[in-house]
């Protein structure tokens, strides 16, 4: 979990009088969640940011599921999704369930029309090409390719993106994103020996104060819905804030790999978790260095989870034939594991250069019918021997 930060200008004691330079208030914002019992930051805008001048209608933004029971090893090509200009247009969602929802997004412009909150669901933006600034009411952060952006629910943003190619594997989730439990001590320190450290995470910095008046068009996600609301001053207006709860990146390349004798298992690749799924990241690292050991993964049959693999770059030792922003789900209960060939080559072998990432869910995941116009349908085929 992200630890406590401030960013501008806040007070000695909270909940005080705090005043502008003309004599009135900032107001005071509490972001709290889990009601008044998690994580919360406390903001201080300029202006009240309460005043909504008017609500257009709401549109739909829920998925199109097209199975519902899906019992089939399957293969999506992320690069195959067309292009879109639109952030919000070009997020298109493949694989869902109660616990969340994977979308590819390929957006070409920078959303400089609108801001976006999602106000019922975490967000995990993965980097896969592109960089720029994630521009948030906290503060901003320039990210680069690898970056994982994680994006707490409530937290009004826009992407600013340097260039048009750009690829983005996202994850939405009702419930917070964590760390593993067994990174950390009891006092919410990653320990010594967690992939990753408080130095890798980085928090926003940059903090804009924008005190103009007007039209500000906030397109807010609740549920299957977005709701265009229009704010009466700028949503980045915040003179200072401090907490825990705020956007963060962390780069898959900070990621140091856990390795071993023998083969490890996903759980040493792990990011975030919470009680709906889990996310890794498998990197570049040195092959396991038992004299005998195999280090292709062995054959397996996950009877609690579905599988979902994106692949970002590099060749991965246990497959054939998958390119980058392929995207694999392999469902509980069906054996899967390395392509004809993987094992035998993997022996002697001594790193991979594999970058992906991978999200295990505990209820099944349907399959949307914009994820079928991409389906490789004879992957489920491809562990025949030749």
């Amino acid at each position: 979990m992200p630890h406590y930060y401030t960013l501008g200008q806040i007070l000695p004691k909270r909940h005080t009088v705090f005043r502008r330079p003309d004599g009135g208030l900032y107001a005071e914002q509490l972001v709290s969640t889990e009601g008044f019992s998690d994580l919360y930051s406390l903001a201080y805008h300029c202006s009240q940011p309460t005043q909504v001048l008017k609500i257009d209608p709401a549109y739909p933004a829920a998925p199109l599921i097209a199975d519902q029971d899906n019992m089939q090893h399957r293969l999506f090509k992320g690069f195959d999704l067309a292009r879109a200009d639109d952030y919000l247009e070009s997020r298109i969602p493949v694989l869902v369930n109660a616990d969340c929802q994977i979308s590819l997004a390929a957006p070409r412009l920078s959303m400089n029309e609108y801001f976006y909150k999602n106000s019922g669901a975490d967000e995990m933006v993965f980097v896969h090409m592109g960089g720029g600034v994630l521009r948030t009411m906290y503060g901003n952060i320039t990210f680069k390719p690898g970056d994982h952006l994680v994006i707490p629910r409530g937290v009004i943003y826009q992407f600013r993106f340097s260039s048009a190619d750009n690829r983005l594997f996202i994850v939405e989730s009702p419930q917070p994103l964590r760390f593993p439990k067994r990174y950390m001590n009891k006092e919410g320190q990653l320990l010594e020996h967690a992939p990753f450290y408080e130095r890798d995470i980085r928090k926003p910095s940059e903090l804009e104060t924008h005190e103009e008046k007007g039209d500000f068009l906030v397109k807010i996600k609740r549920g299957g819905k977005i709701w265009p609301y229009h704010h009466a001053t700028h949503p980045f207006d915040l003179i200072g804030w401090d907490g825990c709860h705020y956007p963060y990146a962390l780069s898959i390349h900070d990621f140091e790999p856990i390795t071993g004798r023998l083969h490890q298992p996903p759980p040493v690749h792990q990011t975030f978790e919470n009680q709906g799924f889990v996310v890794c990241a498998f990197v570049p690292r040195l092959y396991d260095y038992h004299p005998q050991s195999i280090p292709a993964p062995y054959n397996h049959s996950n009877v609690d989870s579905d599988e979902v693999l994106y692949y970002v770059e590099g060749d991965f030792m246990s497959r054939n034939n998958i390119q980058q922003g392929n995207l694999t789900l392999h469902p509980k209960g069906i054996v899967h594991g390395p392509h004809p060939g993987a094992v035998e080559r993997s022996i002697g072998a001594k790193e991979t250069k594999e970058l992906a990432i991978m999200v295990d869910t505990f209820k099944p995941l349907m399959i949307t019918q914009q994820a079928f116009t991409i389906e490789d349908p004879d992957y489920y085929r491809s562990w025949l021997e030749k």
